[in-house]
């Protein structure tokens, strides 16, 4: 039986993070990290099973899941043939760029909604389309001009998360009593929306999660 000297042997160079680390050489590592975890847990082994059946300690192994080293050719080469995978399975989503949207503080983009209409002022904090999901974040904002609105109804799930006032939420036969620091999910198929406003201004952040092909 091998030591975990003669295992970790060409496993790889194990360091920390450094702020001056490139940023392409940490994302592969991460993909790596990502990849093998996964192809791990969908084998159903445990770490130290899973190393002891590709050839490399447990405390490696743990490294490379965790993106805490950088794999040698070799350790590379086992991973895939441990795995039963080509070696550029592991490398799968280091090359593929990744959106983010940032909005300063105010700077958010005026849209306007079905609420609109009843005073309700929509303010766009970030839209990412994915492959397979649109995400839609929104700041909602209700003064003495707004009105109830218990009437939206869209495809999807919306979360809100109360910032600023009261007031009570409907959706479907249901009623919530909604205060800063409250938050609620549901389902948007639902009819739902603000049935009371008891203190103004009101303020919540608006999450909507889109399915595939419903935008």
């Amino acid at each position: 039986m091998e030591n975990d000297e003669t295992l970790l042997r060409n496993a790889g160079t194990t360091r920390k993070r450094r702020p001056e680390d490139k940023v392409e050489e940490l994302e592969l590592e991460v993909a790596i990290a990502r990849n093998v975890r996964q192809l791990r847990q969908n084998s159903g082994l445990s770490v130290g099973e899973m190393a002891a059946r590709i050839g490399i300690s447990k405390a490696m192994l743990s490294k490379v899941e965790n993106a805490q080293t950088s794999c040698s050719l070799s350790t590379l080469a086992l991973l895939s043939k441990g795995f039963d995978v080509p070696v550029t399975y592991l490398f799968r989503g280091a090359d593929t760029e990744r959106p983010a949207s940032f909005v300063k503080a105010g700077k958010g983009t005026p849209i306007v909604r079905s609420g609109s209409q009843a005073g309700h002022e929509y303010e766009l904090l970030g839209g990412l389309r994915g492959e397979h999901k649109r995400l839609e974040c929104l700041m909602v904002t209700l003064n003495e001009d707004s009105e109830v609105y218990p009437l939206f109804q869209h495809p999807g799930t919306e979360f809100i998360y109360m910032l600023d006032g009261v007031m009570d939420y409907g959706h479907g036969h249901s009623e919530y009593r909604l205060e800063p620091g409250d938050s609620l999910q549901f389902d948007g198929e639902g009819v739902h929306g603000p049935t009371r406003l008891i203190r103004l201004p009101i303020r919540f952040v608006s999450v909507i999660a889109f399915p595939d092909g419903a935008i």
